[in-house]
């Protein structure tokens, strides 16, 4: 065994030694995942989060150091949504995991210029690309989806399907700043979808409203009392972690909430499928 192996093994154990809520997590995965997770995060709320989720969802070293990379649990962590009061219990803090405060877009190749059209057709070219970069378990339904509301017709952006969270993605992309009339749009969506799209055995719609960027006082107000469960994030085509986040960090606490309760519904849902 060469000689920075036994450092890391050393490094290893005085990391984890007096951590009980992450012992338990670095045994569901790999040696090379837990190396990785070790040297790249430098505090316990983010490993436990890539520890967590390399365990879900089967990542491949290589997806976990892009998932890192990309500040994937900033993104997650720091997401605007009204989940809270929308959902039910059973499977709202599935879906507050399942939506990212920003997008990277980089794989679109657009220029910092482009219409909303353009970022439409260029997500559709690259869907696998799209999906990947939203994360597990979502499926690609269709664009410009048409819904009929009266004697009038509208168009869906982009119109997912969660398997997880068992219901239909209303995606409304915009290429401006957010505004309060973007949730109100999205409300109207929602309540169509559900009246004349959904399957009996699904859950409601949810809405998430992609901008380039956003006021997250606005993002407050304007979800604040609606009926219908909506994110607002962001994209941006190029790599970059955005200083207003570094204030945002949810605590320990929040973190370790979470990622108990998914655990939790994880567990219960195996169990019932056992039965």
């Amino acid at each position: 065994m060469s000689s920075s192996n036994l450092w890391r093994m050393r490094s290893w154990v005085l990391t984890y030694q007096d951590k009980e809520n992450l012992a338990p997590l670095v045994r569901e995965i790999g040696w090379s995942h837990n190396i990785v997770i070790m040297e790249k995060c430098k505090d316990d709320q983010s490993r436990e989060f890539y520890l967590s989720m390399t365990a879900k969802f089967g990542w491949t070293k290589n997806v976990l150091i892009h998932q890192i990379d990309n500040k994937t649990y900033e993104k997650y962590l720091l997401n605007q949504t009204n989940f809270d009061q929308t959902l039910p219990d059973e499977y709202k803090n599935q879906a507050i995991l399942a939506i990212k405060d920003e997008y990277q877009f980089g794989f679109l190749e657009l220029a910092d210029q482009h219409a909303e059209r353009e970022l439409e057709l260029a997500i559709v070219r690259h869907i696998r690309a799209f999906l990947s970069e939203l994360g597990s378990f979502f499926s690609f339904v269709g664009n410009q989806f048409r819904i009929e509301a009266g004697t009038k017709e509208y168009f869906i952006d982009l119109l997912l399907f969660h398997r997880r969270l068992n219901c239909l993605v209303a995606i409304d992309l915009k290429i401006g700043e957010f505004t309060p009339e973007m949730a109100g749009k999205m409300q109207f969506y929602l309540n169509v979808l559900n009246d004349k799209v959904r399957e009996d055995h699904e859950n409601p719609a949810i809405g998430i409203i992609i901008c380039k960027s956003k006021d997250r006082m606005v993002v407050e107000y304007a979800l604040r009392d609606s009926r219908q469960p909506i994110g607002v994030a962001t994209y941006t085509i190029k790599e970059q972690l955005p200083e207003k986040w570094k204030n945002l960090l949810p605590s320990p606490a929040q973190l370790e909430k979470h990622i108990n309760l998914v655990q939790q519904l994880d567990q219960q849902q195996k169990n019932a499928d056992n039965e």
